[in-house]
């Protein structure tokens, strides 16, 4: 009976029409709630006014970190690069310019000495040679009886280029002759069963120092003889580094034929030198008349003379010396 006074006293509430329809509706929407529970949750998605919402839509959102990341890029007081204002930094712009021209300073200064001691524009010259300048240069070597005109060429006060005249001295043979012979010394000293690498680099380091013992005892006597010459001190380089042609000539024929033949090859190669560089020379350290070939009275033209003499014979000295131990 409460329950029905209950109802009775709701259903006579002074409420008017348009208060009770809420009532009703609320009532409603309750009840279907409570038949469909799905429908809260679209609700709750489509306003978003329900602060008990099961799930946060991030499809369109931006996470904080990449936010943040972005907002310091697009900020123009941002610290996102902390090389910026130290290279903004008038102070650090002078000292990278002073550092840079220091530098360059530095360049210069070292290619000026290193031009002074070595003269590495004018290498250039000396290594300007070609296939058929090289066939030419060995068989001159090798046959220089026939050969006749001995002067290099010119122009405007310059030697051309060696490609261009078999008689200008070059680097090229004097340098692959000196490596082919410490190749050809360590087969020969392979085939005796005496080859090591430390034995092959005594014999590398022995045929260099005696290679440069030789151009500074020849400069220590063109200084002696106050001879007035165009030689440098590559042209002598040079000129010491061709009996490597010989010495190689002679250790391969004394390897492929015997004692005997290493003899024989390594006389007519050592004679072959000895008139090259008589007739090179004598252009260079003898005065003109003596080069032509007439007698010259004086000592100061004997001194030259010798000297040339002594520089040639002294070729096959030292390719004996440095090829006798290589055949047994």
């Amino acid at each position: 009976m409460p329950m029905a006074a209950g109802v009775r006293t709701g259903a006579c509430s002074p409420n008017t029409e348009g208060d009770s329809s809420p009532t009703r509706t609320g009532g409603a929407t309750t009840a279907a709630h409570a038949r469909d529970p799905n429908m809260r949750l679209r609700n709750t998605s489509i306003d978003g006014s329900d602060g008990s919402q099961l799930f946060d839509d991030t499809s369109g959102a931006t996470p904080a970190s990449q936010m943040g990341y972005k907002n310091q890029q697009a900020g123009p007081e941002s610290a996102a690069y902390p090389g910026q204002s130290l290279l903004s930094d008038p102070m650090s712009n002078l000292a990278m310019a002073y550092g840079s021209s220091l530098a360059s300073q530095g360049k210069e200064m070292m290619d000026k000495n290193l031009d002074r001691f070595i003269p590495i524009s004018k290498l250039k010259y000396y290594f300007a040679v070609d296939t058929v300048y090289v066939g030419k240069k060995l068989g001159l070597l090798v046959f220089p009886y026939m050969h006749q005109n001995w002067e290099v060429n010119y122009q405007q006060d310059t030697p051309v280029a060696p490609r261009f005249d078999v008689n200008a001295p070059d680097l090229y043979i004097p340098t692959m002759g000196f490596i082919t012979y410490i190749l050809v010394a360590g087969l020969a000293l392979g085939t005796q069963n005496r080859f090591s690498p430390e034995l092959l680099g005594v014999q590398a380091s022995s045929a260099f120092v005696w290679l440069i013992m030789e151009v500074l005892a020849v400069l220590l006597s063109l200084y002696l003889v106050t001879v007035n010459t165009d030689l440098t001190t590559i042209d002598l380089l040079a000129f010491s580094g061709y009996k490597y042609v010989g010495m190689i000539v002679g250790v391969v024929s004394g390897l492929l034929f015997g004692k005997p033949a290493y003899y024989l090859s390594l006389l007519w190669c050592c004679a072959a030198i000895f008139i090259f560089m008589i007739r090179t020379l004598r252009l260079k350290l003898l005065s003109e008349s003596a080069a032509e070939g007439r007698l010259v009275r004086g000592a100061r033209n004997q001194l030259r003379m010798y000297l040339t003499m002594s520089i040639a014979a002294a070729q096959p000295i030292f390719m004996y010396w440095l090829t006798c131990h290589l055949i047994r």
